[in-house]
C-alpha cells in the first residue's frame, strides 16, 4: 500500500483500495495518478484491464463533493463500459458519500431523469448523454473533470460529431483525461483541439508476449464451425471468447455450439440491454464458458480469467487483432490466441501480420468430423413460413364463416 501512498491517494480512498485488496500500482496508475491528481489534462495510452478505471477514479472521488451538481462526467462508447464503469466507481468510492448514475440507451429514460436531478458523478454512452441534452434533464455548467475513456473506439464508431458537442457544453476551464488504447493522428488533434497543454502518458501492452502462444489453422468455408467446436471440446480452456464480425454470425456460431453441447453465450448490439447485461452475469459468474460476440460488444469489457481467444472471423481492420488478444495471457497467466482462415479471411489476416508485429504459428489440422450448421436465416425462414401458416390457415377460416 506504501507504492499507492506515495502517488498522493487520500487516506479515505487508501482504505477502500486496501479493502479491495489492490497491492501495488500498475503501469498505467503510477504514471497517470501524480498528474491526474495535479489538476493536468492527460492523454493516456492504455488497454483494458490495465487499471485506468483506478487512476481516473482517483481524481474523480478526490475533488467532487456531494449536492454540487454533476462535477464528473465520464464519456465510454459501449452500455457494458458504461456500466462497469459506474460499477468501479461506486466501489471506490464506498466512504465517500457521491451519487454516481449511468446513463445509455436500450432502457427505459424516466429513472435515469430522476437520478440526473442529485447526480455528482455521470458515465454514459453519448447518444444518451444527447438525449438527456437535447430533453434539458443534465446539466453540464458544473462539471470539472471530464473523461473520454476507450476513446479510439468512441471515434470508430462514428460518435466524434456527439463527443464535440458534448464537450462543447462543458466548462472550458476543466481537466480533460482521455484514455485509449492506441494513439491515433485523431486522438491526437482530438487533445490539441479540446486539452489544455495534455500530457502524454503511454505503457507497455498488457499482454504477456511470454505466456501467449498464437496458432492458425487453414481450412475450408464450410469446415470452420466443426473445428471450432473441435477445438472448445478438446483444448484445456477455462473461458474462451470467440469472435465474429457480424451480429448473424455471432447468434449463429452460438446457438449450433449451444445445440452441439457447448455452454455457449452471444453478445452483440442487436440484443436488448437486459439481454446483454444477463450474458455478462453467466459470464462472469462462470455459468457459460463461452462467450461469442462482436468487437463492437466486446471493447472495453475487463473479463478476468480468459484462457482462448478464437478468431472464428478475421477481423476486417488488423489493429482490433490486438485488442482481441489482449483479452489473454494477462497477469503472468498463460493464454492461447487461435485463429480459424478460410479463404474469405485472406486478405485479413495479410493485413494482421503486416501491420502488427506477431508471430503467429501454423497447426495442422486434426481429424475433425463435420458438423452441419444451421444458419439463423434458416431459423428465420421456418419460424416465418410457420407464421404465414398460421395466417393463411386463419385467413381461411374467416372466409368459410
Amino acid at each position: 500500500m506504501e507504492n499507492f501512498k506515495n502517488l498522493g491517494i487520500s487516506e479515505r480512498l487508501l482504505k477502500t483500495i486496501n479493502d479491495e485488496n489492490f497491492d501495488h500500482p500498475t503501469e498505467i496508475q503510477e504514471k497517470s495518478i501524480p498528474l491526474i491528481l495535479a489538476g493536468e489534462d492527460v492523454i493516456a495510452g492504455s488497454a483494458t484491464g490495465s487499471g485506468k478505471t483506478l487512476a481516473f477514479a482517483c481524481g474523480i472521488l478526490q475533488t467532487a463533493k456531494k449536492g454540487k451538481g454533476i462535477q464528473a462526467l465520464v464519456l465510454t462508447p459501449t452500455r457494458e463500459l458504461a456500466e462497469q464503469v459506474t460499477s468501479a466507481l461506486k466501489k471506490f468510492s464506498k466512504s465517500i458519500p457521491l451519487k454516481i448514475i449511468s446513463v445509455y440507451g436500450g432502457v427505459g429514460i424516466n429513472e435515469q431523469i430522476r437520478g440526473l436531478k442529485t447526480a455528482d458523478v455521470v458515465v454514459g454512452t453519448p447518444g444518451r448523454m444527447l438525449d438527456h441534452m437535447e430533453r434539458k434533464t443534465i446539466k453540464f455548467n458544473k462539471v470539472e473533470t471530464l473523461v473520454l475513456d476507450e476513446a479510439d473506439r468512441m471515434l470508430d464508431m462514428g460518435f466524434m460529431d456527439d463527443v464535440t458537442k458534448i464537450i462543447n457544453r462543458c466548462p472550458e476551464d476543466r481537466q480533460t483525461l482521455l484514455f485509449s488504447a492506441t494513439i491515433s493522428k485523431e486522438i491526437v488533434k482530438l487533445g490539441r483541439k479540446f486539452m489544455y497543454e495534455p500530457i502524454h502518458v503511454k505503457v507497455k501492452s498488457n499482454i504477456d508476449a511470454s505466456q501467449l502462444d498464437q496458432s492458425y489453422y487453414r481450412i475450408k468455408a464450410n469446415m470452420k464451425f466443426s473445428l471450432l467446436l473441435h477445438l472448445l471440446k478438446n483444448e484445456n480452456s477455462d473461458l474462451s471468447m470467440v469472435f465474429c464480425n457480424t451480429k448473424r454470425y455471432t447468434d449463429t456460431v452460438a446457438k449450433n455450439l449451444k445445440s452441439s453441447g457447448v455452454n455457449a453465450q452471444a453478445i452483440h448490439g442487436g440484443l436488448t440491454q437486459n439481454k446483454r447485461n444477463n450474458v455478462m452475469k453467466q459470464f462472469h459468474a462462470g455459468k457459460a464458458g463461452v462467450l461469442v460476440c462482436t468487437d463492437v460488444a466486446a471493447r472495453g469489457l475487463d473479463i478476468n480469467g480468459v484462457s482462448h481467444v478464437y478468431n472464428y472471423d478475421i477481423p476486417r481492420e488488423s489493429k482490433q487483432y490486438i485488442h482481441r488478444i489482449g483479452r489473454t495471457a494477462r497477469a503472468g497467466k498463460e493464454g492461447k490466441a487461435i485463429n480459424i482462415i478460410s479463404e474469405k479471411d485472406n486478405d485479413n489476416f495479410k493485413n494482421v501480420l503486416k501491420f502488427n508485429d506477431v508471430v503467429i504459428r501454423k497447426e495442422k489440422l486434426p481429424a475433425i468430423e463435420k458438423i452441419q450448421i444451421k444458419r439463423s436465416t434458416q431459423i428465420g425462414i421456418k419460424q416465418n413460413n410457420k407464421r404465414n401458416f398460421r395466417k393463411r390457415t386463419n385467413s381461411n377460416r374467416h372466409k368459410n364463416r
